[in-house]
């Protein structure tokens, strides 16, 4: 099972994404846990330590990775040469760190990007990385990807088992449904399935629905606006450890029930 989770900034997509790997980690499952959003939070969402989190350094950022495995020869960067196909297979052995309930954080980090032809070494690392995790681990994995449809415009998800787009109620979470259909679907993402976020009321619910059955996305579930979730930010810890039967997990717990569901269908 390799789930990539997306949705716009703010919505709780990382939220979501650790909740979902506790979850199911709980039911036995060897999760690998992929960061590959800027803000690098997931350690949180996971229940990891900010000890253990901050001498975390992603692996876009590490410069003797990428000269090592790229191969990287030249100055400048119009002027630098590397490997197309660098060795990737240790890296999760090698980087990742262990969290609580079967899982393990590798914190990939993302790359910045001034056009869509553009060529670096540590964009065609993650390339690389994310087409071995794909389609080589007998892991299970869930990744948690950057704001927006940058990693799908790269093209890092391509093969996913699942897409899980998070949208909250407004019109700008929902606007960017239709981009990230269409560029799963032209990457070959298995399914695109939505949750809705910080739901509160009929109304806020209603809304949702309503856009995400226009994209003709199925629907994991609602989860609801939980006080829960925000305490466990303030407090630094992962939603399920400060309460796992608070409105909220109860409701990603049910999401978890409906995703297992569809990949027995």
């Amino acid at each position: 099972m390799k789930i990539a989770v997306a949705g716009k900034g703010g919505v709780g997509k990382t939220t979501v994404a650790g909740t979902l790997a506790r979850l199911l980690g709980q039911d036995g499952l060897s999760i690998l846990a992929v960061d590959a959003d800027p803000s690098s939070t997931l350690w949180s969402a996971l229940g990891i330590s900010s000890e253990v989190a901050k001498n975390i350094v992603p692996l876009t950022e590490n410069d003797e990775l990428l000269k090592e495995r790229m191969e990287i020869s030249g100055a400048g960067s119009y002027k630098e040469v590397f490997k197309l196909n660098p060795q990737v297979d240790d890296l999760s052995q090698k980087f990742a760190v262990e969290g609580p309930d079967n899982i393990s954080l590798l914190v990939a980090g993302t790359v910045e990007m001034g056009g869509s032809g553009c060529m670096c070494p540590s964009a065609t690392l993650l390339k690389a990385l994310m087409r071995f995790l794909v389609l080589g681990s007998d892991e299970a994995f869930v990744m948690d990807m950057d704001a927006g449809v940058e990693n799908l415009g790269r093209g890092t998800t391509t093969g996913m088992d699942a897409l899980i787009v998070v949208a909250e109620p407004g019109r700008r979470s929902l606007n960017i449904l239709s981009k990230i259909r269409q560029l799963a679907q032209d990457i070959n993402v298995g399914r695109i399935l939505a949750v809705g976020n910080k739901v509160d009321g009929p109304e806020d619910e209603a809304m949702i629905r309503e856009r995400v059955e226009a994209e003709g996305i199925p629907m994991l579930g609602m989860v609801p606006l939980d006080e829960s979730i925000k305490a466990a930010d303030r407090k630094g810890m992962a939603p399920i450890d400060l309460d796992p039967n608070s409105p909220g997990i109860v409701a990603i717990r049910k999401i978890k029930t409906r995703l297992l569901e569809e990949f027995r269908e």
